[in-house]
């Protein structure tokens, strides 16, 4: 299948997004969007409008400052582009989770996930990111449970 014009345009949305993430340039990845807002699929929450979206970045974050991601797989199909990629942090600070806090480790996690982008009709502008993990990934990762 070829790739159209606006399917790339929103695969090098995508790029750049996750790109700007791991750089935490905030102003950048919300650009990235019409509408920000994640589904956390493993936990459920939602993150709507750049207020919250802005209140996720700072609070994930937090325990991981160095979070980055490593693109695997980009696809685009339709109004979504689907990414498989990796995950990697140090647990530098305070992660709160399962409804507890686990101080800071020091110790490195990578784990695989993947997530999809949904786009308006006809633009290139994100209205949806939702990463898919297992609710715990990151915890046993890191040896925590």
């Amino acid at each position: 299948m070829q790739t159209t014009t606006l399917q790339a345009a929103r695969i090098k949305t995508v790029r750049d997004h996750m790109a700007l993430e791991c750089t935490q340039e905030w102003d950048a990845v919300i650009d990235t969007f019409e509408h920000p807002r994640y589904e956390m699929h493993g936990s459920g929450v939602v993150f709507d409008g750049e207020e919250e979206v802005r209140g996720y970045f700072r609070s994930s974050r937090t325990p991981f400052p160095d979070l980055a991601n490593e693109i695997i797989a980009i696809a685009a199909d339709q109004d979504t582009v689907l990414v498989e990629f990796w995950l990697s942090g140090t647990h530098l600070g305070p992660l709160h989770a399962n409804d507890k806090v686990f101080d800071a480790t020091g110790r490195k996690f990578r784990i695989r996930l993947a997530a999809s982008f949904e786009f308006a009709p006809g633009s290139d502008k994100i209205v949806c990111e939702r990463p898919y993990s297992a609710p715990d990934a990151k915890l046993r990762a890191l040896g925590l449970i």
